[in-house]
């Protein structure tokens, strides 16, 4: 198993006043780090290099949004998003990043009134096997993030990424589990995690108000019994968001404070998940 901590919680975008933040990470004995690709103009092969150099694996994150939107009825806009797609890939591979995760396969907060077409559906999954082609020829692995019914309309429920990937039918193409979103739609973590353990390449650990994992009504036993049972052993990725970027809270409809203190969140989250796998592998 590997900890890592989702970087949103300080940026939207990778800079220096970020490195004394990495460096306290690693101390605290995180693996590595998910670092956000939204600017596809960065030197990513100068954060490679700095990362490696503080001894942290990677991760990414990135989202498409309506001028990009890969399952749009406008062909022009679907390739655009897949042209972005193949270069935030390019970005990831210049810093060494592992895995791609996000939903880069529709726009993110756009709705159309209904659920997915069969058309929408058909773009869907053309646009993400070209993507995947891209991520097989670059050595970076996607991990497809369906969101609760608030946020996107294409992935919703767990079981419909799962048919999704599988339609997508590449090997660098699976998908991840988000525990927020999973929250709102799954009846239960177990059955979810469970239909989904040949495709499942990532996770998110999110608590239901996106603060510090342990102390909100996400059921965790469930959740961690079902993770080792399914004999999952990759990324158990924090995921928190704050009030630091008025963009990023905007987007993910934080208003108010959550927690005490950044550092003090990933600290105590890094200590209860590795608690609860410890507890389940040693039992």
């Amino acid at each position: 198993m590997k900890y890592g901590m989702n970087l949103l919680l300080w940026s939207g975008e990778m800079h220096e006043s970020l490195l004394p933040v990495l460096e306290q990470l690693k101390g605290m004995g995180f693996d590595g780090v998910e670092i956000p690709i939204f600017n596809l103009d960065l030197d990513y092969s100068w954060w490679g290099k700095k990362l490696d150099d503080l001894g942290l694996q990677r991760t990414a994150v990135t989202v498409r949004n309506l001028d990009d939107n890969p399952i749009s009825s406008d062909p022009a806009v679907r390739a655009r998003g897949v042209a972005l797609n193949a270069k935030t890939l390019d970005c990831c591979a210049a810093a060494g990043v592992e895995a791609l995760i996000g939903p880069y396969h529709s726009a993110l907060g756009h709705f159309s009134g209904a659920g997915p077409t069969a058309d929408e559906w058909r773009w869907g999954v053309d646009s993400m096997r070209k993507t995947a082609e891209h991520a097989g020829k670059v050595g970076v692995r996607l991990g497809v993030e369906p969101l609760n019914r608030f946020e996107c309309y294409l992935l919703n429920a767990q079981e419909d990424a799962a048919r999704f990937v599988r339609e997508v039918s590449h090997p660098a193409c699976g998908m991840m589990y988000d525990t927020f979103h999973a929250n709102i739609e799954e009846k239960s973590s177990p059955v979810a995690l469970r239909a989904i353990r040949d495709v499942l390449y990532h996770i998110h650990i999110s608590e239901n108000d996106r603060s510090t994992p342990g102390t909100g009504d996400i059921k965790w036993g469930e959740v961690f019994d079902a993770i080792v049972e399914i004999g999952y052993d990759g990324w158990l990725t924090i995921e928190a968001f704050g009030l630091a970027l008025p963009e990023l809270a905007a987007a993910t409809k934080i208003w108010r404070r959550m927690f005490d203190d950044e550092l003090k969140l990933a600290r105590e989250g890094l200590a209860f998940v590795k608690s609860q796998i410890a507890a389940r592998r040693h039992a």
